[in-house]
């Protein structure tokens, strides 16, 4: 099918990129920039066009349906493009009129992935969206169900992000080698495309997007998500942690301790189900939820799917909240807080050691960027950066019984 699109409905900077196809295509930079945008415009033209299927990715298949599958939709649904395309309503699969689809999928169903074809043809596209979650070995999984097809349709593996720290394996792979500065908006070989974007490159932002962005005064969180510099963060709270699979030692865990911090709009409801061995002073987190738009009647139908009637100790600045969970059979306790509670509850958690689920993607970005104020000299100062913290306020909630014995005890 023949598809014209108008330019005006895409930014300029990334026009020149719709047809492109260099086999591995990285979009990148900073909050806002319209990468995401682009990229969805990019997947329901070429599924007219024809001869094109997509792999849509993420780390967790939780994740896909409101983001990158709800992009995809509003274009379709902007372009008033609906009749001609299908999109099921149980899996999120969106299929053209010509056959040619977009199947979704998570990096952390690694069965489904080697099992999932589409109706007609091969995957010849793999977008990995927010691929800074995930792993390389998940990546080279990807490249694996792009074997076959035409050579006449060349194949591409798209990873889009945001960047975050110079040690991950994104930045060590594909940027430190060609020498990557933070002024270059282009690089390309035969082989791989970078492109840089920030804000400024998306005419279609309001002027309070952009006073938002231009006003972060965080330094690390101007230059990761406003510029879109990698970045390397100084002053971090929490180093005493790390990343592993807990899927088989999930049946373990046995003295578990959950948290939960409110949110609706702007801020996302956090909810943290970790196990705690007292003996090795090891935290194993395996859970979480992280999501904006939730009614507590629909939080409490995700508080009890990720822990039944186990308790759980929740922000006690909303008590009719808590008074409303319980209503719904939830077992949720206030948390006491108190005076200083907040530098308390670090420097007992920075005692333990803590172990994040592969999945619990929103945990691991939190205990990353979480870091103390700095004075004008870069100094930290004992006041940490009230900012994406919802899920370490949570914990520090589901272990403040555990952090009072211990107070007591000494």
């Amino acid at each position: 099918m023949e598809v014209e699109i108008h330019s005006s409905l895409f930014n300029d900077v990334y026009y020149d990129y719709r047809e492109d196809t260099t086999p591995l295509q990285i979009f990148y930079g900073g909050s806002s920039s319209g990468k995401s945008v682009f990229l969805s415009q990019r997947v329901v033209c070429d599924l007219l066009r024809g001869g094109r299927n997509y792999l849509v990715c993420r780390e967790v298949a939780r994740t896909i349906r409101g983001s990158v599958a709800m992009e995809i939709g509003k274009v379709i649904s902007t372009w008033g493009m609906s009749h001609l395309f299908n999109i099921n309503k149980t899996d999120g699969t969106i299929t053209a009129s010509n056959g040619y689809q977009c199947v979704f999928v998570g990096l952390d169903d690694v069965e489904k992935i080697k099992s999932i074809t589409p109706a007609k043809g091969v995957f010849t596209d793999a977008w990995v969206e927010e691929a800074t979650e995930t792993e390389a070995a998940s990546v080279a999984q990807i490249l694996k169900r792009q074997r076959g097809g035409s050579e006449e349709v060349p194949k591409r593996l798209v990873l889009s992000f945001n960047p975050i720290l110079r040690t991950h394996w994104i930045y060590e792979t594909y940027f430190k080698h060609i020498g990557w500065a933070d002024s270059q908006k282009e690089y390309r070989t035969d082989e791989i495309c970078i492109l840089k974007t920030t804000y400024k490159d998306n005419r279609f932002l309001t002027r309070q997007d952009v006073a938002r962005l231009e006003g972060e005064r965080d330094k690390y969180r101007y230059e990761v998500y406003s510029l879109g510099n990698w970045g390397v963060l100084g002053n971090v709270i929490f180093t005493n942690w790390k990343v592993e699979d807990l899927s088989s030692k999930r049946d373990q865990f046995t003295n578990h301790r959950n948290g939960l911090d409110f949110g609706y709009s702007a801020d996302p409801a956090g909810i943290v189900a970790s196990h705690y061995d007292r003996e090795r002073k090891t935290i194993y987190i395996y859970d979480e939820l992280y999501q904006t738009g939730l009614t507590n009647d629909k939080l409490a139908e995700e508080a009890i799917k990720m822990f039944g009637s186990q308790p759980v100790t929740c922000d006690s600045a909303e008590p009719k909240s808590i008074a409303e969970l319980q209503r719904y059979k939830v077992s949720a306790n206030p948390a006491a807080k108190g005076k200083d509670s907040v530098l308390h509850g670090i420097q007992w958690l920075q005692q333990q050691t803590i172990i994040v689920d592969t999945k619990c993607i929103n945990m691991r970005n939190e205990l990353q960027g979480y870091k103390w104020k700095e004075d004008k000299g870069g100094n930290a100062l004992p006041v940490p950066v009230d900012s994406d913290n919802h899920l370490i306020d949570a914990l520090r909630y589901a272990y403040e019984n555990d952090m009072t014995s211990a107070w007591v005890m000494s």
